[in-house]
């Protein structure tokens, strides 16, 4: 497998240097940089701790933990954030936008949020006329 190299910044030497959880998965954890202390019905940008340059022709795909919700009952508002490679200034630090269903303190380091990088989508045009696919009943054909 190819391996890139990409250009980090961290907020200060306490946030955690990212890594990947050991034959786990392909995505990286990220974590609060801030304790932040949310009511429920709150909206927060809570600051990741990093900022990347990415290679050309990439991007990020910025989501919660599979375990957020249940440990700090907060939604990612833009339900995926996208970062590109032109999102690279001094002031361009990850953040994740946060809804709070709850009241909830979430400390400083709590992995709360995590990302891959992808290739970017080719330059795609649009050819119009009718699909001669097999139709498969519409959204939500393959059952509960």
């Amino acid at each position: 497998m190819e391996k890139e190299t990409i250009k980090i910044q961290y907020l200060d030497d306490t946030i955690p240097r990212l890594t990947y959880i050991d034959n786990k998965s392909d995505w990286i954890d990220l974590s609060a940089a801030e304790t932040v202390v949310l009511k429920k019905g709150d909206f927060r940008l809570i600051h990741l701790g990093v900022a990347m340059k990415l290679p050309e022709g990439y991007e990020a795909h910025l989501a919660p933990r599979s375990s957020t919700f249940k440990n700090f009952k907060i939604l990612q508002t833009n339900s995926v954030g996208v970062v590109d490679s032109s999102y690279c200034g001094k002031g361009d630090w990850w953040k994740m936008p946060v809804y709070a269903t709850e009241d909830v303190t979430i400390k400083k380091g709590s992995r709360i949020a995590q990302f891959r990088i992808l290739k970017k989508q080719p330059v795609l045009s649009f050819e119009e006329g009718e699909l001669d696919g097999t139709d498969r009943g519409g959204f939500g054909s393959t059952g509960i």
